[in-house]
């Protein structure tokens, strides 16, 4: 037998397959982005984006085999506890919009970078207005064109976390 074969290389080859416990990355950025709410930021509007629907539609669009459906609503729970939404708004929407995206892949031939960016941007307004009438049904006093430049960041933020969830991915699969 070759002393290369019984050799232990601290530098893992293209050749050697994922990293450990590489199924739980793509979780664990989702629930680390949707911790950045907690940051210090105070504004007189809600222009703060959603991270981690933002983080957790990348990761969806990118690959759609990163977990299933139900793993949404975990995540939608860590969500809606470290942001301060009513508990099981983002348990539903965030599984709702994995469920539609599911029959989005199944509809499509093809999709291209623009598509997968407007259906983001669909998905986002479509949590914002759902958080706005949340908000609403609640008591708050919240206009409906306060919502808009949350989705405007939102919707400009997926093209940065898409490339990060892109290296992120190209990272853990060790490529």
């Amino acid at each position: 037998m070759p002393r290369s074969a019984l050799a232990t290389n601290k530098h893992r080859p293209l050749s050697k397959g994922p990293r450990a416990s590489h199924e739980l990355y793509p979780a664990i950025s989702v629930v680390l982005a949707s911790s950045l709410a907690v940051l210090p930021i105070i504004s007189q509007n809600g222009w703060w984006p959603n991270f981690g629907l933002v983080m957790l539609l990348s990761w969806r669009l990118l690959r759609a085999d990163a977990w299933a459906a139900w793993v949404a609503a975990p995540l939608g729970l860590w969500n809606d506890l470290v942001t301060g939404s009513p508990v099981g708004l983002s348990v539903a929407l965030w599984t709702a919009m994995m469920l539609a995206m599911d029959v989005v892949d199944r509809r499509t031939m093809w999709r291209d970078y623009w598509i997968e960016w407007a259906l983001a941007a669909a998905f986002i307004a479509v949590a914002e207005i759902a958080q706005w009438r949340a908000a609403a049904i609640a008591g708050a006093p919240v206009r409906f064109a306060t919502i808009w430049p949350a989705v405007l960041v939102s919707a400009l933020l997926f093209p940065i976390a898409a490339y990060l969830v892109a290296r992120l991915d190209r990272w853990r699969l060790g490529q």
